[in-house]
Formats: structure tokens, C-alpha cells, sequence
């Protein structure tokens, strides 16, 4: 018989069988080692339950008692409601579920069960459960009054319960313990603080007490941070060691002329990323850099000053767009700023016919254009450039990082500028693009419209009407966002198609236009191109238009189901109004008290990075990142809310091994290369080469 070790697949473990190991699958155990590593996501502390004889009508409470009997109730309305009496040491207390008849085939008399819910009268006092938890089976687990009895429970999925998957873990703690080896030398944990692996798993899946658990987890978290901060530095070291970039010479011929002919003085958060970026292109090093900045802080003439840097040392400079909208407006804003230099940049779009692309392709072969903007049509076989200096990429997380690669090998090792509108928490910035030196820009440049938002309920729907009625007549435009499509996907939501037709009813002398998701490419910018141009008054759209084009005009953005939505999603849909001189409105629609809180919150900043991080603490740090993480790997222990000493701890340390020992390739670091190899997409293809 094979001996267990932590890569032994969890069907071979006593007690798991094929049907248990693919529901286990589910949950992303597939190993000995993963069964360790699935940590509980809460704690039952007993001291924080209520005694049963405790529980006060209209709280919300906690208890534990054993299940003395059971039945179903019809109501004289025909409900069948689930009654189960609990006992604990305090006395009796009755727990009611109306409408789940079914419970009587999982809930039974002797079971220990843990119910969360409020207190109310009904014929006496009862509990009408929201959450329920079998903690023992009959006869299991006697004497539950001990103080000191801290009960894991587990993330569960359908086919295996928590308890289940507590007494398996339970079952094998012993033995897999046994198996485990710390990584980190005496040393290094007495310098980060961290207790040894193996207690600290011991802990998570066994505490005393809660704070034991707490330790555990931050164990934890600190070596998710780590391996991931070791993936960044790694993968920083080959980008810059991956041929020496391009020493771009600062001449000031273009880039001076730029900033006399500007119409505006740039912001002092402009000069200071112009100052990095230009530092960035004249060191030896290849640039790797993000630009981020609020949708309106002018990130396209901070690029374009690195392009003219480009541009006079008789290099190309290409800028991508993700959609043709979006690259055609680059090319009117480089066009018109460049206009007093006599430059006029190349524009490469798909929609093009194939003479217009050959001539164009023609001329960026030639080294002709020395600027050049387009979509992934950039990054067609068939493009070639003379000699390309800078790589300009905007929205960049809009682009695979193949089609983001396909743009840079058209060049010989050039700089990469990434643009973003999304602004991201620093911290969050750090870890998910901690390979990139990151820029940040907050400061709105003076002249631009400000924007007033406001929350209101359907009870002002007239009135917000009649005001964009006022606006449309004085010949301006508004926008009108809904959560779906059409009503088949929600029944209980306004919808884009539906609503279109009765706005365009509702504004009879003003023409409605409608664009989202399922329209066809085309279809949706001949759409956007019509608002863009004045012919149409009022853009019915879903989020499609988070990321748009400018429209000056457009002074009014109305968003239905406000609640629907996230905080970094209405922030960009409120940056398509607010972009002219003219006062602008965006108010929000939503007859929902839960999200009226962080609504308002909403209402009372304008700052991109603020409600980033209002969005990090409502949402958490996994769906902000998405699998956008190094490798595809969401953080499981690490909490960016509350761990930043901790991610910057490993973040040191990450940085200071990877400069001595690049490739982990010394004896006591093998462990770590081994680790994540096994663990991150990205660790095989980053260190399989020393």
C-alpha cells in the first residue's frame, strides 16, 4: 500500500469513496494536502450563544440545544410550517419554519443543533431560523455547555455537509499533520512573527479559543502573500532582465514645443507621472509601467508626452484601444493636440476596407507615422513597424496579456505604458499588478464640469423626467442605464429594451437610442456614434457604456436599480457625464433602504480611489480582483482590509530573495520554487528558467 502523503488524492482517505471525493472536487479538495488546507470559514464560540431560556423577543440570536421533538403545522392559510422544540441546560425554547414542510427528512428529535435567528411571539416565544447547523447527531458530543468549546464550521456544498467535513478532517488531522514541513527557518518566522506551520493548522482546524484560530490564520495568510509577492518580484526581475530597453535621450524638441502649443496647464499629479514615465524611458531598463487615473484626470496627454519622447529619438509609438470608439477618439485627441507640431498620427481600425489597411499598414512598415493608434488590429500578422519605441496600451485590463505581448513583440524590446480609468486601492494595485511600477493620478484638471449626484426613490421619477426633459431642450444630452437587458432575465427589474420604448413614448420630440451587450459590434457603435453626434438626445444602455467615449455634451446620467450595481461601476458610468464645461447630474434610482447607506456614501465623493476602497470593504478583496491575481489564484486566508502590514512584510521579504537567489534555485529555497510552480499558473513558465 502507497504510504499518504499530501499529494495522495483525498479518494484513497478512509471514509471518502468516488461519490464523497467528487463532491469534495467541488470544493476544490482534491488532495491529502487541500483536505488540510480547507480551513473553516467561521467559528461557534459556545460563550457567545444565548442560553435558550435567554433568547428576548426581537433579537437576533445564537443557540444550541438538542432537537426533543418535531412536526409539521398546517396554518388556517394553508402554509405547512416545520416546528422543532430545542432543550438546552437553561430549559426549552421552539423554533418555527414556515413554508418548509421538508425539513422534517433533515431535522431530528436528538440532534444537537445550532440556530441563528430572530425572536418573536407567536401562541409563545420561538425562533424563526434563518440559518441552521446539525452540530451532533443523537448520542454525538454530550456536554456542550463547556465555555471553552469552539466548533469549526467548514465551507460546505450540496452532497456533503459541514459536519461531514468537520469529522473527516477530524478523522485524519492526526496523520496529516504529520506530514507537513515548514518551509520558513527559525529565523525568518521569528523575524515576521509567524507561529510554525504545523500548529497553526492545528489551531485553525482545533482552537481553544477563537484568538488561537486568529494566529493561524495569519500564518496562513502571510505565506498566501508570500508566494504570491515571489511570483511579482520574479516576474519584475525577468521583465527588466529580459534584454536591456531602449535609453531614450530627453532632447525636448517635441515634447517642449507639446507644452507650449498645450491649450491647459497640466495638473501638478500630470507633471509628476510625466516626470516618472520620462525617467523610466531614459534609464537603461525597459519600462513597465501602469498609469492609473480617474476617467477624466488626463492620462492620454501624459502618454502622449512619452510618445513624443519616443518620437524624437526616431522611434514609433503605438497607442491600443480596446473598442474602434475609443481609438478614434484617441485619434481626434492626438490630432487636435498635435495639429501646432505638424504631426498627424495613423489611424489602424478593423472596420477599414483592405485598400485603406494596406496603405496604412504601407506607411507604418516605412516608419512614415511616428505615432499610431488602433484596436487589436495593431496586432495583426500582417503589421509591421520600422522601429517601435513605446507601446502604449489603454484600458489595459480590457486585453488579454497575450493580445498586450502580441503589441510588444512588435518591437525590439520597447517601453510599455498601461492605462487604466479603474483606480484601484494601493494596495490592491500592488498585488495584483505588483510586476508594474504603478502611477497613480488623482487631480482633476481645472475647467471640467462638476458632477452633483443624487439618490432618489421612484417617487421622484416626474420630476427627474421633467428635468431631463429641461436639459434635452436647452440642447443637451442624458443617458438612462438599466441593470438587464430585457425583462426575461429579471422579472422584478426595469429593463434596457423595454424601457427604451416607453422613453421614447415618455419623449416624444426628443429622438431614444438604445445600445448594449447583445447588439453586434457595429450595431453598438453606430449607436454610440449617433449619441456622440448629437442625433440622438437620450442613450438607453446597460453598463456597456462603463467604458465609453467622451461626450461633452451628455450632462445628464440617470441610473435605474441604482442598488444593482457596484460602487466602482457607478463611478464609471458617472464619469461618461461631467465631461464638458457644463454642470452635470447623475442620480441614482433605488427604492432600496439596505443600499441607501453605502448609496449615499456614494453620493458624497467624487473620488475615484475613495470609493475603490469603499467598494474593497464592501465586496472584499476576491471579486475586486477577480482571477486577475498573479496566476489566477484568489487570496483564501489574507484579508487586504486588515493584512496590508502583512502584504508588505511579504512583499520585503519576497523582494530580498529573489535579489540574491533569482530562479530559487539555492538548496533552502526550493521549497518555495516547488510551491509555487505547483500552485500559480504563471510559477512554471516564470521559473522553470534560471
Amino acid at each position: 500500500m502507497t504510504p499518504l502523503n499530501l499529494t495522495s488524492p483525498v479518494k484513497f482517505l478512509k471514509g471518502v469513496g468516488p461519490k464523497r471525493a467528487e463532491a469534495l472536487q467541488r470544493l476544490g479538495i482534491r488532495t491529502a494536502g487541500d483536505l488540510l488546507y480547507h480551513v473553516p470559514h467561521r467559528y461557534l464560540d459556545a460563550t457567545t450563544v444565548t442560553p435558550l431560556a435567554r433568547a428576548a423577543i426581537g433579537q437576533e440570536v445564537t443557540c444550541v440545544g438538542r432537537v426533543v421533538s418535531t412536526g409539521v403545522l398546517p396554518t388556517r392559510r394553508g402554509l405547512r410550517v416545520f416546528r422543532a422544540v430545542l432543550k438546552d441546560d437553561s430549559g426549552l425554547l421552539e423554533c418555527a419554519w414556515p413554508g418548509r414542510p421538508f425539513l422534517e427528512r433533515q431535522i431530528k428529535k436528538g440532534q444537537l443543533l445550532l440556530v441563528t435567528g430572530p425572536v418573536r411571539y407567536y401562541h409563545g416565544k420561538q425562533i424563526v431560523p434563518h440559518e441552521f447547523i446539525v452540530l451532533a447527531e443523537p448520542g454525538e458530543g454530550e456536554g456542550t455547555g463547556d465555555p471553552g468549546l469552539v466548533l469549526p464550521v467548514y465551507p460546505a456544498t450540496e452532497g456533503l455537509t459541514h459536519r461531514q467535513i468537520r469529522a473527516l478532517v477530524q478523522q485524519h488531522l492526526d496523520e496529516l499533520l504529520a506530514l507537513v514541513v515548514d518551509p520558513h527557518p527559525p529565523a525568518f518566522r521569528a523575524t515576521h512573527n509567524l507561529i510554525e506551520l504545523r500548529p497553526a493548522l492545528e489551531v485553525l482546524h482545533r482552537p481553544k479559543q477563537v484568538e488561537d484560530a486568529e494566529r493561524g490564520r495569519r500564518r496562513l495568510a502571510f505565506d498566501e502573500l508570500f508566494d504570491q509577492q515571489l511570483v511579482q518580484a520574479r516576474a519584475r526581475h525577468l521583465a527588466k532582465r529580459a534584454r536591456a530597453g531602449i535609453t531614450f535621450q530627453m532632447k525636448r524638441e517635441l515634447t517642449t514645443r507639446l507644452k507650449e502649443h498645450l491649450p491647459f496647464e497640466l495638473t501638478a499629479d500630470q507633471r509628476h507621472a510625466v516626470r516618472e514615465i520620462t525617467d523610466d524611458m531614459t534609464a537603461p531598463l525597459r519600462m513597465h509601467r501602469l498609469l492609473m487615473g480617474d476617467v477624466g484626470t488626463g492620462k492620454t496627454v501624459v502618454a502622449l508626452f512619452a510618445m513624443l519622447l519616443a518620437a524624437e529619438n526616431d522611434f514609433q509609438a503605438a497607442i491600443m484601444a480596446p473598442t474602434e470608439l475609443l481609438a478614434e477618439q484617441h485619434g481626434a485627441t492626438l490630432t487636435r493636440l498635435l495639429e501646432p507640431l505638424a504631426i498627424r498620427p495613423e489611424l489602424l481600425l478593423g472596420r477599414m476596407s483592405a485598400t485603406e489597411k494596406a496603405a496604412v499598414r504601407e506607411r507604418i512598415a516605412s516608419g512614415a507615422p511616428r505615432i499610431v493608434v488602433g484596436t487589436h488590429a495593431l496586432i495583426q500578422e500582417s503589421v509591421t513597424f520600422r522601429r517601435l519605441g513605446l507601446a502604449v496600451i489603454d484600458e489595459q485590463h480590457r486585453f488579454g496579456v497575450e493580445q498586450r505581448a502580441a503589441l510588444v513583440e512588435k518591437g525590439d524590446a520597447p517601453d510599455v505604458l498601461l492605462l487604466t480609468a479603474t483606480p484601484i486601492p494601493r494596495s490592491l494595485a500592488l498585488t495584483l499588478y505588483g510586476d508594474l511600477d504603478v502611477t497613480q493620478i488623482r487631480e482633476r484638471p481645472p475647467g471640467r464640469g462638476a458632477v452633483k449626484t443624487a439618490l432618489r426613490t421612484d417617487a421622484a421619477r416626474a420630476k427627474i423626467y421633467e428635468f431631463i426633459r429641461s436639459e434635452c431642450a436647452a440642447g443637451r444630452q442624458a443617458y438612462v442605464i438599466y441593470p438587464v437587458i430585457d425583462e426575461s432575465e429579471r422579472a422584478d427589474l426595469k429593463a434596457a429594451t423595454t424601457m427604451a420604448e416607453k422613453l421614447a413614448k415618455t419623449f416624444a420630440e426628443f429622438r431614444v437610442g438604445l445600445v448594449h451587450g447583445r447588439l453586434k459590434a457595429d450595431e453598438r457603435d453606430r449607436a454610440m456614434r449617433d449619441f456622440r453626434d448629437n442625433a440622438v438626445n437620450i442613450l438607453v444602455a446597460t453598463s456597456v457604456i462603463e467604458v465609453g467615449i467622451d461626450v461633452a455634451n451628455a450632462t445628464v446620467m440617470l441610473i435605474e436599480h441604482a442598488e444593482r450595481f457596484g460602487l466602482a461601476q457607478l463611478h464609471q458610468l458617472r464619469g461618461r457625464v461631467g465631461r464638458g464645461a457644463a454642470a452635470s447630474h447623475c442620480i441614482l434610482l433605488s427604492d432600496s433602504p439596505e443600499a441607501a447607506p453605502r448609496l449615499q456614501a456614494f453620493c458624497e465623493t467624487t473620488d475615484g480611489f475613495k470609493i475603490a476602497e469603499l467598494d474593497l470593504h464592501e465586496r472584499g478583496m476576491g471579486e475586486l480582483a477577480g482571477a486577475r491575481q498573479s496566476g489566477g489564484v484568489p487570496l483564501r486566508y489574507a484579508n487586504l482590509e486588515t493584512d496590508l502590514p502583512l502584504l508588505d512584510a511579504a512583499r520585503t521579504a519576497a523582494a530580498a530573495i529573489i535579489a540574491q537567489d533569482p530562479a530559487l534555485e539555492k538548496r533552502e529555497h526550493l521549497v518555495y520554487r516547488e510551491r509555487i510552480v505547483t500552485r500559480y499558473e504563471r510559477g512554471f513558465e516564470l521559473f522553470r528558467v534560471g
